[in-house]
C-alpha cells in the first residue's frame, strides 16, 4: 500500500517546481480534510437521537471495546510486518534511510499534535480561566522556524550521516560536548514524556472507567511492544495512521457539537470577548506575568520550534531517515504548511464543544470545575453513539502512543550511539548492536512510563508543565548547534560553558522570576549560551580549523529559495488572517 503512494509522491516532488509544490500541498490538504469531513458526517448520522441535550450514555459498551482491540491488534501486526528486514542499527533507528517524505512530515505533526493538543488545547480555548484563542499564536512562528532549519541546520546534520544528532557535536567540538548535550536531551525528553503520559492517563482512565495505573501500564506496554518490533518505521507509519484517527476525531467531535448547538450563528454569544482575542499586543510577557503575548509567542516560539524541530533527536531523527536532503526538506515544508490547518481545526472543535457546554447545563455540570481538560472526553463519552465513541477513544489512545513511541525510540538511539557505543562497547557487531538497541528501547519505555507516576504535580497546567521542561533546555541546546554551524571560532570548552550557564539562567528565571513567560526562556537560554560561548572562545587559544562540511554552506538549488519565500509569506498571512478574524468576531 505504501509503495504506490510513495511512487506518486516522489514523482510529484522530484519534478515539481515551486508553484507545483505549493499547489499540490494545498490541494492535498483540502481534499484530505473534505474526505475526512464526509466520512465523519456519515458516521455521525448513525444516531440522530443525540440532538437531545440530555446525556446519552456514560459508559463504553462492547462495540467500543471491539474497535479499540482491533486497532491495537493492527498496530502490533503492522510493526511485526515492518520488522522483517531489520538487522542493523541503521535499519532500526533510521529505517534504512528509505522512508518517504510525506510519511515523515505527517509523523512529525502527529507527535507534536498529540493527545495533549486534542484534549487540553480545546479546553484551554473554551473553558479554562485565562484561556482563549490566543493559544493559536503558538502557530505563528512555525513556518519561519522551518525555513531557518531548512537553510542552516538540516543540510549540515544530513551531511554527517549520523544516527544520533549529537554525533555532530563530537565531530565539531569533542566527545564530552556530545555527551553533555545528549544526556541533557535524554533526561529532559524522558521527564517531559512522563508529564504527558500522566496527563493523558488521567483522562483515559476517566473515559475507560479503569484505574489510572493499569491504564497507563497497558497502553505503555502496547507502545513498547510495537516500538521494539518495528523501530522507527513502526513509529512513523503508526504515527501516520494515528494522525488520520486524530484528524477524523477532531472533525467528528466538531460536527457533533455544531449539530447539537443547532444555531451556529450564536456560537460565540456565550464567550467573553477576552476569550476571542487571538493577538495580544497589550503585553510582552517579560515580567508582566502574561504567557501568551504576541511577541513572546512569535519570538519565543521561533526559538522553541527551531530547537524542537532542528535540535531534538525525537524530531530530527525522522528527517535523518529520509532518502536524501531534498526529501528531508519536503517533510519539513509539509509540516510548516499543514500544521496550522490541523491546529485551527482542533481549536474550532474546542469552541464548538465549549459553546454547547455554555448552552447545556447538564453537560456543563459533568465537567469538573478544576479539571476542564475533561471537556472533550466527556463530550465524546456522553454525546456520541457507541462504535463512534470507540473510534474517537482510539484517536486519544493513538495520540498517547504517538507521544510515547517517538520519545522512547529517539532516547534509545541517543543512549545507544552516544553512551553505549561511545564508552561501553564501541566494537560490537551488527547483531549485538541491533539487540542492544531493542533492549534500550524497552529500558526507556519503562523509564518514561515510570516517570508518569512521579511528575504529576510539577505544574497546575499540563500544557505548561511540558513546555516548561522543554524550554528550560531547548535554548541552550540550540545554542550549541548554532555555535557549531555558524561560528567557526567556537571552542569545545566555550560551548560546554555556554550550555551549562544557559540552563542555569533559565532555571533562575523559573525559580526567581515567575512573571517572565516560559516562552522567553527559549530566547534567554539560547542567547546567553551563544554570548558566553562565543565570548569565551575569543579569549581561548584552542581555536581549530573547522571542516567545511560541519559548518553552514550556501545552497545552489534556487527552487528552494522560492519555497522559503512562500513560507515567510505564509507566516505573515497567518498573522493577517488571525487579526481579521479577531476584529470580525469582536466587532
Amino acid at each position: 500500500m505504501f509503495s504506490h503512494i510513495d511512487y506518486i509522491g516522489l514523482y510529484i516532488f522530484l519534478i515539481a517546481d515551486t508553484n507545483t509544490l505549493i499547489i499540490v500541498s494545498f490541494v492535498v490538504s483540502i481534499v484530505y480534510l473534505a474526505l475526512v469531513f464526509y466520512i465523519s458526517l456519515a458516521l455521525f448520522q448513525i444516531q440522530e437521537s443525540i440532538s437531545s441535550y440530555e446525556v446519552y450514555h456514560t459508559n463504553m459498551n462492547y462495540l467500543d471495546w471491539i474497535v479499540i482491540a482491533v486497532y491495537i491488534a493492527f498496530l502490533i501486526g503492522l510493526s511485526a510486518y515492518l520488522s522483517r528486514r531489520q538487522g542493523t542499527m541503521e535499519d532500526y533507528y533510521l529505517g534504512g534511510r528509505t522512508i518517504p517524505w510525506w510519511a515523515i512530515g505527517v509523523s512529525t505533526m502527529a507527535t507534536q499534535l498529540g493527545a495533549i493538543s486534542f484534549i487540553s488545547a480545546p479546553a484551554f480555548v473554551a473553558l479554562k480561566p485565562g484561556g482563549g484563542l490566543k493559544w493559536f499564536g503558538f502557530e505563528f512562528a512555525v513556518p519561519i522556524a522551518m525555513v531557518f532549519i531548512m537553510i542552516f541546520i538540516i543540510p549540515v546534520i544530513h551531511r554527517t550521516g549520523a544516527i544520533s544528532l549529537y554525533e555532530y557535536l563530537e565531530k565539531r567540538f569533542d566527545a564530552s560536548t556530545r555527551s553533555i548535550v545528549s544526556i541533557i536531551f535524554q533526561i529532559s525528553r524522558a521527564l517531559a514524556t512522563g508529564v504527558g503520559i500522566y496527563a493523558i492517563g488521567i483522562v483515559l482512565s476517566a473515559i475507560l472507567k479503569v484505574p489510572m495505573v493499569p491504564t497507563i501500564l497497558v497502553i505503555g506496554f502496547v507502545t513498547i511492544i510495537y516500538d521494539v518490533l518495528g523501530g522507527i518505521k513502526a513509529v512513523i507509519y503508526t504515527d501516520v495512521l494515528q494522525m488520520l484517527f486524530l484528524t477524523i476525531g477532531i472533525i467528528v467531535c466538531g460536527v457533533a457539537a455544531s449539530y447539537l448547538i443547532g444555531d451556529v450563528d450564536s456560537l460565540l454569544a456565550g464567550f467573553d470577548k477576552e476569550r476571542l482575542v487571538i493577538i495580544d499586543m497589550s503585553s510582552h510577557g517579560f515580567g508582566d506575568g502574561e504567557n501568551f503575548s504576541f511577541w513572546a509567542l512569535v519570538i519565543g516560539g521561533f526559538f522553541l520550534y527551531v530547537a524542537y524541530y532542528g535540535c531534538d533527536q525525537s524530531q530530527i531523527q525522522r528527517e535523518m531517515s529520509a532518502k536524501n536532503l531534498e526529501e528531508a526538506k519536503k517533510s519539513l515544508m509539509l509540516n510548516g504548511f499543514t500544521r496550522v490547518l490541523i491546529v485551527a481545526a482542533y481549536l474550532t472543535m474546542g469552541l464548538l464543544i465549549g459553546a454547547f457546554a455554555l448552552q447545556s447545563e447538564s453537560f456543563m455540570n459533568l465537567i469538573p470545575k478544576d479539571k476542564v481538560d475533561y471537556m472533550v472526553p466527556l463530550f465524546v463519552l456522553n454525546y456520541l453513539p457507541h462504535g463512534l465513541i470507540g473510534f474517537v477513544v482510539v484517536a486519544l489512545i493513538a495520540a498517547f502512543m504517538s507521544s510515547l513511541d517517538s520519545a522512547i525510540n529517539s532516547v534509545s538511539a541517543a543512549t545507544m550511539r552516544d553512551v553505549y557505543q561511545r564508552y561501553i562497547k564501541p566494537d560490537g557487531d551488527d547483531r549485538h548492536n541491533f539487540m542492544m538497541s531493542r533492549i534500550l528501547t524497552i529500558f526507556w519505555g519503562v523509564v518514561c512510563t515510570g516517570f508518569a507516576f512521579l511528575v504529576g504535580g510539577i505544574s497546575d497546567t499540563v500544557l505548561e508543565a511540558i513546555n516548561k521542561v522543554g524550554s528550560l533546555f531547548y535554548g541552550p541546546i540550540l545554542a550549541a548547534f548554532i555555535l557549531g554551524i555558524l561560528f567557526k571560532k567556537t571552542t569545545a570548552t566555550a560551548v560546554k560553558l555556554g550550555v551549562v550557564l544557559g540552563v542555569a539562567v533559565n532555571f533562575v528565571l523559573w525559580i526567581g522570576f515567575p512573571g517572565i513567560s516560559w516562552l522567553w526562556w527559549n530566547v534567554t537560554g539560547c542567547l546567553s549560551a551563544i554570548i558566553i560561548g562565543y565570548g569565551w572562545s575569543l579569549l581561548s587559544p584552542d581555536y581549530k580549523i573547522v571542516p567545511a562540511d560541519l559548518s553552514y554552506q550556501a545552497e545552489a538549488n534556487s527552487n528552494w529559495k522560492w519555497r522559503y519565500i512562500f513560507l515567510v509569506v505564509y507566516f505573515f498571512l497567518i498573522i493577517g488572517v488571525s487579526y481579521l478574524v479577531e476584529k470580525t468576531w469582536l466587532g
